[in-house]
């Protein structure tokens, strides 16, 4: 069933490639090698998140359990200085939530870090890629324990125009330690 589901779900998006016509033809020579692997693992990912598109573009791990929000900043630290990028402000809503009703909130807590010379490179790249700066680690207190959240940084890599160098090499650095700082934050490896 799942297999004839997916089968039909790629018929609209046949139709548009045969609509389009020389267009799309033209943009899939401009992508990225593999850029059609990753489009359609992200479409699984949705799928299977019955229509979550947060779920299709992000990256999650559970953290081991006995690891602490400490434990996982100081992963987030050790990572981010090893591989020169820069924490450029938190967002504790948790705290603040806390704050303004006076209630216990479960944890949550944005962390921002960037490397502002690939910042520069990828906007003048794409402006639009301007919003997804900078780069974002989310910790989230679920029922289950710990989670961390990230965007699924094989988009911008992998997934979309053919990025020259060394904008590519600087990207591809960029998304190496975002995948490790909340790998090694995840498995407690600081």
């Amino acid at each position: 069933m799942k297999s004839l589901a997916r089968k039909l779900l790629w018929l609209p998006l046949l139709a548009a490639f045969f609509l389009t016509g020389c267009g799309t033809i033209s943009t899939l020579g401009k992508l990225e090698d593999g850029a059609g692997a990753e489009a359609s693992s992200m479409w699984d990912k949705w799928v299977e998140g019955n229509g979550d598109i947060a779920i299709a573009t992000t990256w999650s791990r559970k953290v081991k359990a006995g690891l602490t929000v400490k434990d996982v900043e100081d992963a987030f630290g050790a990572v981010s200085a090893e591989r020169n990028m820069r924490n450029v402000g938190e967002l504790p809503l948790s705290e603040e939530l806390e704050s303004r009703t006076g209630e216990k909130q479960k944890f949550l807590k944005v962390y921002s870090y960037c490397a502002p010379a690939t910042a520069r490179l990828m906007v003048d790249f794409s402006p639009a890629m301007g919003a997804y700066l900078p780069c974002r680690l989310t910790v989230v207190e679920k029922e289950d324990g710990l989670w961390i959240y990230t965007l699924n940084m094989d988009m911008m890599v992998k997934m979309g125009r053919k990025l020259p160098s060394p904008l590519k090499e600087e990207a591809w650095k960029v998304r190496e330690t975002i995948y490790q700082m909340m790998d090694r934050a995840a498995s407690g490896d600081f």
